[in-house]
């Protein structure tokens, strides 16, 4: 802190002023489902961190697992003919877990990096199979994808593209509900030019809007048959955020040329990301003689990996798989009732460890934030004035009754 009792810390997200104004909510430590501020006050997780706390806060064997390797050697690099035995390890797991069998497992530092290494793989393979002009990328409505660069452009959500100016002049966006206005914008610019369609199988920091009704099958199948690529967002979904399956790939069979993963990989106990390529997009680049010059310095951190080592562990250690799938049918009950009051527009939920309190009244979220923390649950807003819960696989019914109640409460 400066002498004028504020932050040199710039946050992410964040009108400044008001931060400064009113004082940063600080968080010392984590246990299970539960956070605690530097008082020492208790508050419910509704939303593991930033969506990716799968297996709960305060692990003691992860801790000792990545200390263990930070003693040993705590990085190198992947570039080149260089590796790390426990990066080379995870990606055997991940290739094992893989909804397309024999999938490549390509790192990155987190989910931006992954949303990017993506949007250039898919453009790269069409060069490298002699087809240079798809270029187009297309993405949804609503949906986010990161924010660096290519995310941005891809993403539906015009205040995080606001004062840039033109990102990407070959990104698309279409809407996020209607598998007919993919269709539309093939016959529009033609399928020749389109490179890949990017798609989050739950669209979450837009505001958690669940697919339609056989939409995942319907544009991964106009996909195939126009010879467009499907990328398929998992880094909210993936790790078993989507209930009862490792990737919402795998629960909905979607068979993704391109799957872009993070936040639930290691359950943020160390940043990381990891793309899956299909055999058949990463076969132009494993043939010899191409080399594709993309990659991240900490793409592939030896600590990272063996804290994704250990979260797979844990996961299947603890049937943490059925535990999501027990929460996607314990929020839907519970929260349901909570879409009765006059503050609320709607609840959304019913698919995957996640659901929104949508508030009739957007601006009110900031106000309503801080009304949650006073009743001792900590949540954030996603998309316009929807309030996130996508909890710890380890959060328990008893805290789900928990966290409606503090809902309640501070609805009034």
């Amino acid at each position: 802190m400066n002498e004028r009792g504020t932050s040199a810390l710039w946050h992410g997200f964040a009108d400044m002023g008001a931060v400064e104004r009113d004082g940063a909510f600080v968080i010392a430590r984590g246990a299970g489902a539960y956070v605690y501020d530097e008082a020492g006050a208790r508050y419910l997780d509704a939303t593991a961190g930033l969506w990716f706390a799968n297996i709960g806060h305060g692990r003691a064997e992860m801790a000792d697992a990545v200390a263990g390797q930070l003693r040993t050697i705590a990085h190198y690099s992947n570039f080149g003919d260089l590796a790390e035995a426990p990066t080379r390890e995870l990606a055997e797991r991940l290739a094992a877990i893989a909804p397309v069998p024999g999938s490549k497992i390509f790192f990155t530092s987190g989910g931006s990096d992954a949303i990017d290494t993506a949007a250039k793989l898919a453009r790269r393979y069409w060069h490298e199979v002699g087809r240079p002009e798809k270029t187009i990328v297309v993405g949804r409505e609503r949906a986010y994808h990161g924010m660096h660069v290519a995310g941005t452009a891809l993403a539906g959500l015009p205040l995080n593209r606001a004062g840039y100016g033109e990102l990407m002049p070959d990104a698309r966006i279409i809407a996020w509900d209607d598998a007919k206005a993919l269709l539309a914008l093939i016959e529009e610019v033609g399928a020749d030019r389109i490179a890949a369609f990017f798609c989050e199988p739950i669209i979450g920091a837009g505001g958690v809007y669940l697919p339609p009704q056989g939409y995942l099958g319907e544009v991964r199948r106009i996909c195939r048959e126009h010879d467009i690529l499907f990328v398929v967002d998992e880094v909210v979904t993936g790790f078993g955020r989507i209930g009862g399956s490792w990737f919402a790939s795998t629960r909905f069979d979607l068979r993704p040329d391109i799957m872009t993963t993070a936040k639930g990989l290691t359950s943020g106990y160390q940043p990381m990301g990891a793309v899956f390529a299909a055999p058949q997009v990463a076969e132009p680049f494993f043939g010899g003689g191409v080399w594709w010059r993309h990659g991240y310095t900490y793409g592939g951190h030896a600590a990272a990996a063996v804290a994704g080592l250990v979260n797979l562990d844990i996961i299947e250690r603890e049937n943490l798989l059925a535990e999501a799938a027990r929460l996607e049918t314990t929020l839907h009950e519970k929260l349901a009732p909570l879409a009765a009051h006059p503050r609320v527009a709607e609840v959304r939920s019913g698919l995957g460890a996640v659901a929104a309190v949508q508030l009739a009244e957007p601006s009110e979220a900031p106000s309503f934030v801080k009304q949650l923390r006073a009743q001792g649950v900590s949540s954030r807003a996603a998309g316009q004035g929807a309030m996130q819960v996508s909890p710890a696989f380890v959060m328990t019914d008893a805290q789900v009754d928990e966290l409606v109640a503090g809902f309640a409460r501070a609805l009034g």
